[in-house]
């Protein structure tokens, strides 16, 4: 097959693709964000051409003259690789940006490096203080995944006697990435803010894992970790001011703190709900009276960990599924030979395949065989439709649970934003007709890196807004409220 080279720009990044692959699955796995999930509505995925061309469709010229956009400006969403290009990623020259509005931020001198540390992946941006403006970005796999896929791999490992490794494994990692960046930019951060679950949170501050072993899994101590770059083994300055910051629970980390703030959840007055649908599934629902959260087992279904040909959304994943009344097509990231499926392809599969018929309302297939084929190779196994049955169950129940703490209806939810790692994949339909979230879909948005977007937001001031979302969030357990079980198992039904 073709193939072609492709330069990133302000990233520093060279990348060999194949033709016609679509530019939203290249600059997806670089944490560029894609608000309104690749209709092309928002304008916020903006590339220019520095080199090369792309051509454009007639759907694709009309959103661009809409936006009143240069004409060697493309959006990322509607572009293909068909020749060898050189972009610059718009995305990292502008202010941040949340819940679509303009991040208000007090410029500071200096610069900033926010790092969400999730359980999967790891991502690092350097940030010019007094304009907000994304100067180099790194990411890569978080190097534990050799312990593991989830949470629970990742704290068995721990008590097994692998915590240091762990914790300096990670603590290599992101220094790394930070002096890859601080070459490129030939700047120095004056502060450096990680944000990532409690259990990324202890594993990178070397704290004993085991109160997240065994019930009623609580931390002595989860507020603010700070540190000194020699006492992590980083190559710059003891005076840069370093701090992992708290999380709200047990299973509740400081990536969502990091969302809350992303979405501006804690300042809304209607009730809005924050789900994230990475490795370790959070549910937050709230307004600026009060937030309360709690952890799900939904995300390694999602992340693909418990599937048969499960993937994370990367090159070779499926992606999505639609069906044209006769088939299911699929589309693949990387425009390749597809070599398994992630979860956004997942709720694609379950909600077509009940449409069709061949997987009853409880995932049973009706034809009687162990698997059904989605795209040669790729098969899901009855095992595979069970375990989404379990985590569209959990994402379900969460919500219903915590909207009964609050003395509300899950229709009394104005807005629901959904944030991990395939997020901008997700086909909203599909979503609500699985019945994992219980709403219409007007009131649903996708925000991506929530967690990055928040850990750029703390980079500026003292803690303060931190600190606002912490006195009026709150943590429960789910498991423990009264009909969690019978809540449960109604959810089990698709649709």
């Amino acid at each position: 097959m073709k193939q072609h080279n492709i330069r990133l720009h302000p990233l520093g990044k060279e990348l060999v693709v194949n033709d016609q692959t679509p530019l939203i699955d290249l600059l997806h796995e670089f944490g560029v964000e894609f608000p309104c999930g690749g209709r092309g509505t928002c304008g916020k995925c903006q590339v220019s051409l520095l080199k090369g061309k792309i051509t454009v469709s007639e759907i694709h010229r009309r959103k661009l003259d809409h936006l009143h956009l240069p004409s060697n400006v493309r959006l990322a969403c509607m572009s293909l690789c068909t020749e060898s290009i050189t972009l610059q990623v718009e995305q990292y020259d502008h202010l941040i940006l949340a819940d679509e509005t303009n991040f208000e931020f007090m410029p500071e001198r200096g610069f900033g490096v926010a790092v969400d540390l999730g359980t999967t992946t790891l991502v690092t941006q350097l940030v010019e203080l007094n304009s907000a403006r994304i100067l180099a970005v790194e990411t890569m796999l978080n190097p534990q995944v050799k312990y593991g896929a989830d949470l629970i791999s990742r704290i068995q490992a721990g008590l097994d006697g692998h915590s240091t490794e762990m914790t300096l494994l990670i603590r290599s990692a992101v220094g790394n990435m930070i002096r890859l960046m601080m070459e490129g930019a030939k700047q120095i951060p004056d502060k450096v803010i990680l944000v990532g679950n409690t259990v990324m949170q202890m594993i990178f501050s070397g704290c004993d894992l085991t109160p997240l072993s065994c019930y009623p899994f609580q931390l002595e101590n989860p507020g603010t970790k700070t540190f000194t770059a020699s006492e992590l083994d980083w190559d710059f300055p003891d005076g840069t001011k370093i701090e992992f910051y708290p999380s709200i629970g047990s299973f509740v980390g400081s990536d969502i703190l990091a969302g809350i703030a992303a979405t501006g959840l804690h300042r809304k007055e209607q009730y809005t709900a924050l789900i994230d649908l990475g490795t370790n599934g959070e549910i937050v629902l709230g307004n600026r009276d009060h937030i309360i959260c709690a952890s799900t087992a939904a995300g390694p279904a999602f992340e693909g960990a418990n599937l048969s040909m499960g993937m994370r959304a990367v090159t070779g994943a499926i992606s999505s599924l639609r069906h044209d009344g006769k088939t299911i097509q699929s589309s693949v990231i990387g425009n390749t030979k597809p070599r398994g499926i992630c979860g956004s392809a997942l709720i694609d599969a379950a909600a077509i395949l009940l449409e069709m018929g061949l997987i009853g309302d409880f995932g049973e297939i009706q034809s009687g065989e162990n698997s059904i084929l989605i795209d040669d190779p790729v098969r899901l196994t009855q095992k595979d439709i069970y375990e989404f049955l379990l985590a569209k169950a959990a994402i379900a129940t969460g919500v219903t649970i915590l909207a009964k703490n609050l003395g509300i209806e899950t229709s009394g939810i104005s807005e629901i934003y959904i944030a991990g790692g395939f997020g901008n994949y997700i086909n909203l339909k599909h979503l609500l007709s699985t019945g994992m979230v219980e709403t219409t879909g007007d009131k649903i948005h996708k925000m991506g890196n929530t967690a990055l977007i928040g850990a750029k937001m703390f980079l500026f001031g003292k803690g303060e807004l931190a600190d606002e979302i912490l006195g009026k969030t709150s943590h429960i357990n789910l498991e423990a409220f009264p009909d969690f079980q019978d809540i449960y198992i109604s959810k089990m039904i698709l649709g």
